[in-house]
């Protein structure tokens, strides 16, 4: 998906994380709302009252749009075809407020893939927020959780938060860096 903005009409309620505090809410059918961000598989809008919330791609429907589906580019279930399907879907997880995906954030400091039975892997991903207390924190943790265990091959996930080394703005792609004008 690419940034847009367009405005919709909600078509049915829908479940809702507001930004940047990450409180859930219900935004009720018939509400207008202005798409700030589509990027990944969730959508940033902003309300006709100036919230900005997240709604999460399974409920792309709300809006009139169809639900992205996850791909993967590697079926094997071999450690290393796990790992480098692990840092392509990381790819598609955004922060709600940054239009550049995580990985090229500098948010995922390490993923290992050991495995644990004949085509089964354990994951384990250490990474990290832009701002210690970050509300979307667990949303997006939740994100990673989510996007890696619905691969083919994993049998668990566990995605650890941590705060050390602190993230700064030198972490970030060159990539990144160019798409937010900061390079």
């Amino acid at each position: 998906m690419a940034t847009e903005r367009e405005s919709f009409v909600l078509m049915r309620d829908v479940n809702i994380v507001t930004i940047p505090d990450g409180t859930p809410g219900i935004l009720s059918k018939g509400e207008q709302v202005t798409i700030h961000q589509a990027l990944g598989n969730n959508y940033t809008v902003v309300t006709d009252k100036g919230h900005m919330v997240r709604i999460a791609g399974a409920d792309a429907d709300a809006l009139g749009k169809e639900a992205h589906q996850l791909h993967t580019l590697v079926s094997e279930t071999s450690p290393e075809a796990v790992e480098q399907n692990c840092w392509e879907v990381m790819k598609t997880v955004y922060d709600p407020e940054i239009p550049v995906n995580i990985v090229d954030l500098g948010l995922v400091y390490y993923c290992h893939v050991k495995p644990v039975s004949e085509g089964m892997n354990d994951v384990h991903i250490m990474m990290t927020l832009t701002a210690p207390g970050c509300g979307m924190g667990p949303v997006i943790q939740g994100d990673v959780e989510k996007c890696i265990r619905a691969l083919p091959g994993v049998a668990s996930v566990d995605v650890e938060v941590v705060l050390d080394p602190p993230w700064s703005r030198e972490m970030m792609s060159e990539v990144a860096q160019l798409q937010l004008g900061l390079y």
